[in-house]
């Protein structure tokens, strides 16, 4: 696997911006560059996906001192106007993941970061299958397909550090304080089945607001959830020589 670096991630998901948060969250982003290298938003970071809710997030990330990379969530596709929401972000010099990866150099670090919004599905022993109707195939594959793309970047990414950034789980462990009956709609075995079989040193998501903060992948991979509820402040920072995470 990696040599293991000081590399330290300020992360969090589920910001959830509207216009009357305009200048309230880039206030508690003041001295991020201090605390981490690199800043990861792990999805939802509007209320309902409109293009005036996406603005404003773009406005409150422009420019930050240290790279900023993003995936969208489930409420930044409401308004099916995801693909101007990520252009808004992108002009604001946001890197925006969409199933697929970047590599940032970070000081004498290349960090490869792959990911994208991910989806459900369940887990092992209690998850759907892609049997029966045409919606519940369609539902599965989509994932498994999600899945794929992950793998696949994985695979082809070169760094010395390989993070994963989603907005749905990919273990239930993190969804704990969640209604067991919802955990199909928070994520998928089918995600960490994936970043198993390719390799990464941590995943990070959010979307579980009532959920816990770690995790742990069939294959050993730390799993933590970001999401701005279960973390109460701006955004956590985890070092990736840490071993058991922040």
């Amino acid at each position: 696997m990696s040599i293991l670096t000081d590399l330290r991630i300020a992360a969090v998901g589920d910001i959830h911006l509207g216009e009357d948060g305009r200048g309230h969250y880039r206030r508690r982003l003041q001295g991020i560059e201090e605390r981490a290298d690199v800043f990861m938003l792990a999805g939802d970071l509007t209320r309902h996906g409109t293009l005036e809710e996406g603005k404003v997030v773009a406005d409150e990330l422009r420019d930050l001192p240290i790279p900023a990379v993003a995936v969208l969530g489930n409420h930044d596709y409401h308004s099916d106007l995801e693909h101007e929401i990520a252009e808004e972000l992108r002009d604001a010099g946001v890197i925006v993941l969409d199933d697929d990866g970047v590599v940032l150099q970070c000081g004498d670090t290349k960090l490869g970061v792959v990911g994208g919004k991910g989806f459900g599905g369940g887990f092992a022993g209690k998850c759907a299958s892609e049997f029966g109707e045409r919606e519940i195939k369609n539902f599965v594959a989509h994932t498994r397909s999600i899945a794929e793309a992950w793998k696949l970047a994985l695979k082809e990414i070169v760094a010395d550090e390989r993070v994963v950034l989603s907005h749905y789980s990919p273990v239930k462990e993190t969804l704990e304080g969640e209604p067991a009956e919802i955990y199909p709609f928070l994520g998928s075995y089918l995600l960490a089945e994936a970043v198993d079989t390719a390799g990464a040193d941590l995943i990070l998501h959010g979307h579980a607001h009532k959920g816990s903060p770690k995790g742990m992948t069939p294959g050993g991979i730390r799993v933590r959830n970001v999401a701005l509820p279960v973390l109460g402040r701006a955004y956590g920072v985890y070092c990736l020589e840490c071993e058991n995470g922040s």
